[in-house]
């Protein structure tokens, strides 16, 4: 059997009458990159925040390398990494300072914080910036440097609170190369994060709306195994047809991408492009095809404020 990094069974945290995660199960294999996926409010960073020991649930179990939380919080924290969405580190230091100073509150010695400073440079091209204050470093600058202070001490796992919010594309991907680096060296990566692309690149996934978990499987196979339908329509009235359509309660979703519109269907629907022909709204000039479900279909469904038409979307068995 895999070993577990982390497992949480029930896990729940209320702030007076709400209620950010609900009775959440939760196993994540260890040197694997596991994500979560959700619009804002979801319940996300709560959960982070409950896996490192920042937060006291208010019912539920958690085991995190080994250590039952919040009991060993003290304990597991010299084990993990912990990047947030701002930037946290101190503006008025310079990179070399800033580094320096993480270093220290782990306990290296001056040799480990001279090589771990030198190898931490390098990987992550911050040797011309050394003297540089880190307030002036520009959004990918700070992204790197915060994440070479989060692997300082070498964690066994590493909480990542949506990292890339503030870089670029070109930032963003190799950003994401360097967590599959420190995956391959043996790291657990826990990485939260509200871009699709990003999802993808993610080993497992889950998705919360709410505080409550909608799905739990690899990317790919919660596409594969979507319970819905997906049709792509190109009409010379996209924008009526749209209007026309997500009033149905068969429709999920539509959407204009370009040229097409993207419609999700409930899964009772057999032959989708009938379907959409008895419904009178389809010209001779529409044409359509069924396509293979998205990470963003898979998404929509899950998270759709319109329940009441659909199958809820279950952790999906390989």
């Amino acid at each position: 059997m895999t070993e577990l990094a982390i497992e949480a069974s029930n896990l729940t945290r209320k702030f007076g009458a709400m209620t950010a995660v609900s009775s959440l199960n939760l196993q994540v294999d260890k040197q694997m990159i596991y994500g979560f996926l959700g619009p804002n409010g979801s319940g996300k960073t709560t959960v982070i925040r409950l896996l490192t020991g920042l937060l006291k649930p208010t019912a539920g179990e958690v085991n995190v390398l080994g250590c039952n939380l919040p009991g060993d919080a003290e304990k597991l924290r010299r084990q993990i990494g912990y990047m947030t969405q701002k930037f946290s580190l101190y503006d008025d230091l310079t990179v070399k300072e800033n580094m320096q100073f993480i270093a220290r509150i782990y306990g290296l010695t001056p040799k480990e914080q001279k090589a771990r400073h030198d190898e931490l440079m390098s990987i992550y091209q911050l040797t011309k910036l050394n003297q540089q204050l880190s307030g002036s470093l520009s959004g990918g600058q700070k992204q790197r440097l915060a994440l070479a202070c989060a692997v300082m001490h070498k964690p066994k796992l590493l909480f990542l609170d949506e990292p890339t919010s503030a870089v670029d594309p070109e930032n963003r991907r190799e950003f994401w190369e360097q967590l599959f680096d420190l995956c391959d060296q043996g790291i657990t990566i826990l990485v939260s994060t509200h871009y699709m692309d990003e999802a993808e690149r993610c080993h497992k996934l889950a998705i919360l709306k709410n505080g409550v978990k909608c799905a739990d499987d690899s990317p790919d196979r919660l596409m594969t195994n979507m319970p819905a339908k997906v049709v792509e329509v190109s009409s010379n009235n996209l924008r009526q047809l749209k209007q026309q359509l997500i009033i149905l309660p068969e429709v999920v979703s539509a959407s204009q991408l370009g040229a097409h519109l993207r419609v999700l269907l409930t899964n009772d629907i057999v032959d989708p492009m009938a379907f959409l022909n008895s419904t009178k709204m389809i010209n001779a000039k529409t044409e359509m095809q069924t396509v293979r479900a998205s990470l963003e279909d898979v998404f929509v469904l899950s998270t759709s404020s319109n329940l009441s038409h659909q199958s809820e979307v279950h952790q999906v068995k390989p």
